[in-house]
């Protein structure tokens, strides 16, 4: 009778305790400033590497300016996952289960910053692949069809992040969970007429696993856009 009890209890205790980040985590212990040295001091020590040796050179030299070693594996983590990624983590946003990481590209020409929702399944989502948008649904709709009358060669680029200003987050079906990102559109290449911008949600379950992406709307493009470079 007293272990029934005992069991019970248990049961009890667990099911009111709190959601706790998953053991392993990725977090805010993983973001790093690096000194304004640091790149050309890694591109000094690393430039007789290529491919995976340079990425494994630029991770070391992580590790000898300092960083942390959250920030280390991080690196490395994500390197793996897309090749030549070698992004450090700028700022971190708890949400659960899904969370938020700005990083940045510091050997990209200039350097620019990307936008990651990790800790779900899978463990890092890019947010700017673009072909985990659901596109045809956006090349579908009415918005676009009369977008492409004033633009006709618009399409779908990534975002020109500027590090700082999180995405929207929202309960989703089920009790799970959205974000809302945008995207710019251009009339033929990146640096061509603004033809205003498209949104997505990033849709997961409540247990934090991705389910798709979801077009919601086009938002307006400027009054007086610029001509067309060609």
């Amino acid at each position: 009778m007293r272990n029934s009890l005992l069991l019970i209890a248990i049961l009890v205790f667990t099911s009111y305790c709190p959601a706790q980040s998953k053991p392993g985590a990725i977090g805010p212990s993983a973001v790093w400033q690096p000194p304004q040295s640091f790149l050309t001091a890694a591109n000094a020590a690393c430039r007789e590497s290529q491919g995976r040796k340079y990425a494994n050179c630029f991770v070391n030299q992580m590790t000898k300016a300092g960083a942390p070693a959250d920030a280390v594996n991080f690196t490395r983590e994500l390197s793996k996952q897309r090749e030549q990624a070698l992004g450090i983590m700028a700022s971190f946003n708890k949400v659960g289960p899904v969370d938020i990481a700005w990083v940045v590209y510091p050997t990209h020409d200039p350097s620019n910053y990307g936008l990651l929702l990790v800790n779900g399944d899978p463990r890092i989502l890019d947010a700017e692949d673009l072909r985990a948008l659901n596109q045809k649904s956006m090349e579908q709709s009415f918005q676009f069809q009369d977008l492409k009358n004033q633009f006709p060669k618009v399409a779908l680029y990534a975002g020109d992040r500027d590090g700082t200003t999180w995405p929207n987050s929202q309960t989703g079906p089920a009790g799970g969970l959205q974000f809302i990102v945008g995207y710019p559109l251009r009339n033929g290449c990146p640096t061509c007429a603004n033809a205003g911008s498209a949104l997505f949600t990033w849709n997961f379950d409540a247990s934090g696993k991705f389910v798709g992406t979801s077009f919601m709307g086009l938002t307006p493009a400027p009054l007086n856009p610029a001509p067309s470079q060609q």
